[in-house]
């Protein structure tokens, strides 16, 4: 028995911040922006879009698109920085939202390496034999703990949403390795206050994601038994286009195998490996049997990667 991403889903607000508007109440520019994170603009969710709502969006199409019914899904995940509000969960919202009837429901906290986090408790719930369908789901509404009148942070995060249906199967698709580690002793690199502001050091946090990603991944390889001219396509967080780069230089790969969607949404945190694996899919890039490697890094310090055979 093994288990298949059956469906996909992605929801970014229609709202539109670009460089240029980022100009006009920042002490910045395109050039310098572009250069430097590799976005060109972002979307942000109006006031009343909370990140249950962006989630249901890019989760009825993720269940529509596997073709199962709600009553289906027996488990629903969701990896958020930005819940709807402290309890209940957003993940209890959201199954209230999608019409679900008594789910297991909870969230998880692992910031931008959260997707890859709910990802392995959902393999390991379907593999137990606990469940057979699971809602996984990546959600964040940044904009909202995001400083705007730091430039160093104001321009990097985006709203968006990405949910995969996760589900038992008999034939060859399966989650291959999973790996994922933790380090306090950096909480402090980046991290929000209750109540406050995202902060970050960014010099620190670009070091500790090329080493933290490039660690995990290879391990994740050799736990798959594999190695990287095994996988068809790297989906990497989508944090910064230079450390995006960077990795792949360490791990000696081209970048028509490494997979970036940065310079439309900006750093959308735990959505941003969903919504980059569902454009992915879109665009012919994955197809059926290839392997996947994701990879993934966020405040905590939380990092970790999964290979797949899709």
């Amino acid at each position: 028995m093994g288990v298949e991403i059956t469906g996909i889903g992605m929801y970014v607000p229609p709202r539109v911040i670009t460089n240029q508007d980022l100009e006009k109440i920042l002490d910045t520019s395109d050039e310098w922006i572009t250069t430097r994170t590799g976005i060109k603009e972002r979307r942000i969710a109006e006031e009343w879009e909370k990140t249950s709502d962006l989630a249901k969006k890019a989760s009825e199409e993720a269940i529509n698109s596997a073709n199962i019914n709600k009553s289906d899904i027996q488990a629903v995940i969701v990896a958020t920085s930005t819940p709807d509000m402290i309890f209940p969960s957003t993940a209890a919202l959201l199954a209230d939202k999608l019409g679900l009837k008594k789910p297991m429901a909870f969230d998880i906290s692992a910031a931008c390496s959260g997707f890859i986090y709910a990802l392995t408790i959902a393999n390991s719930f379907i593999k137990s034999g606990q469940f057979e369908n699971v809602l996984v789901v990546g959600a964040e509404v940044f904009s909202r703990i995001i400083d705007w009148e730091d430039r160093s942070t104001a321009v990097i995060f985006g709203d968006g949403a990405g949910a995969v249906v996760l589900s038992k199967t008999e034939n060859d698709s399966d989650i291959l390795s999973t790996v994922m580690h933790s380090d306090g002793s950096h909480g402090n690199s980046l991290y929000c206050p209750v109540g406050e502001k995202l902060r970050m050091k960014g010099r620190e946090t670009f070091k500790l994601a090329i080493k933290s990603m490039e660690e995990s991944s290879l391990q994740a390889l050799k736990e798959a038994n594999l190695t990287l001219n095994d996988i068809d396509l790297v989906i990497p967080h989508q944090a910064n286009i230079r450390i995006i780069d960077a990795l792949a230089e360490r791990l000696k790969l081209d970048k028509s195998k490494v997979f970036s969607n940065i310079h439309k949404y900006g750093n959308t945190s735990a959505a941003s490996i969903p919504i980059a694996f569902y454009e992915a899919v879109k665009e012919k890039r994955i197809k059926k049997g290839d392997n996947i490697l994701f990879t993934a890094f966020g405040g905590g310090l939380t990092w970790g990667s999964i290979v797949l055979k899709y």
